[in-house]
C-alpha cells in the first residue's frame, strides 16, 4: 500500500476544507471551536498517557478512549455543515453514552469523601493534568453556545449535555486519581 503525504498544500492560503469539501477560512469560529476540541483530545491523550503508567489507575483508561472516541464524533459532525451530516453518516453522541458518563461519575464518586467545601484544582500532578482537561472542557462548551448564538446552526446531538458532562467527570477523576494515590485535596480558603 502506497503511503499518502502527510501535507497537502491546500492549506497554504489561510483555508480549510469542510467534511463536504467546501472550503473556509482557518479563523472561522467553526474551525477555531473543533480545533479547541483537538487540543481537548490531546490533553486528555496525555493525562491518558500518564494515567497508564499507574497500576492502580488502569481502570479509567479505557473510558478516557471512549470519551477520545467520542471528542472526535463531535469534531466530525463540527466540521460538516449540519444540510451534510446526514449525508456523510457521521457519528453521533448518543443518549446511551451521556448515561454511560454518568454512571462512570457516580461509580468513582462513590469512592470519595462528600466535599465541605471547594477545592483547588491540584494536588498530585496528574490530577493537575485533569484539572486542565476540564477547564478545556469547559472552554470548549462555552465556544459550542457561543457558536451557536451566533450561527443559529443546529448543533450536533447532545453535544452541549456531553460536554458539560465532561466536565463533571473530568473533576471527579482528577478527585478519584488524587484519592488514589494518597494525596490530599486542598481547600479554597478564601482571603479575608
Amino acid at each position: 500500500m502506497k503511503k499518502s503525504k502527510i501535507y497537502t498544500r491546500t492549506g497554504d492560503q489561510g483555508e480549510t476544507g469542510l467534511v463536504s469539501g467546501n472550503r473556509t477560512l482557518k479563523s472561522d469560529l467553526r474551525i477555531d471551536l473543533y480545533g479547541e476540541l483537538d487540543e481537548l483530545n490531546s490533553r486528555l491523550g496525555f493525562s491518558s498517557a500518564l494515567l497508564a503508567a499507574e497500576p492502580e489507575l488502569q481502570g479509567v483508561i479505557h473510558f478516557i478512549h471512549q470519551v477520545q472516541s467520542a471528542i472526535f464524533d463531535l469534531g466530525s459532525n463540527l466540521a460538516c455543515e449540519v444540510e451534510h451530516r446526514a449525508t456523510y453518516q457521521l457519528p453521533q453522541i448518543t443518549d446511551g453514552f451521556v448515561g454511560a458518563m454518568e454512571l462512570e461519575i457516580d461509580r468513582l464518586d462513590a469512592e470519595l469523601e462528600p466535599l465541605k467545601n471547594f477545592i483547588l484544582p491540584g494536588g498530585s500532578s496528574l490530577a493537575g493534568s485533569v484539572h486542565l482537561c476540564r477547564t478545556n472542557a469547559r472552554t470548549v462548551e462555552r465556544k459550542l453556545i457561543h457558536y451557536h448564538d451566533l450561527s443559529r446552526e443546529e448543533l450536533p446531538l447532545n453535544s452541549i449535555r456531553f460536554l458539560n458532562r465532561l466536565s463533571d467527570y473530568l473533576f471527579v477523576l482528577a478527585r478519584y486519581v488524587n484519592k488514589v494515590k494518597k494525596v490530599d485535596e486542598i481547600p479554597w480558603r478564601p482571603r479575608a
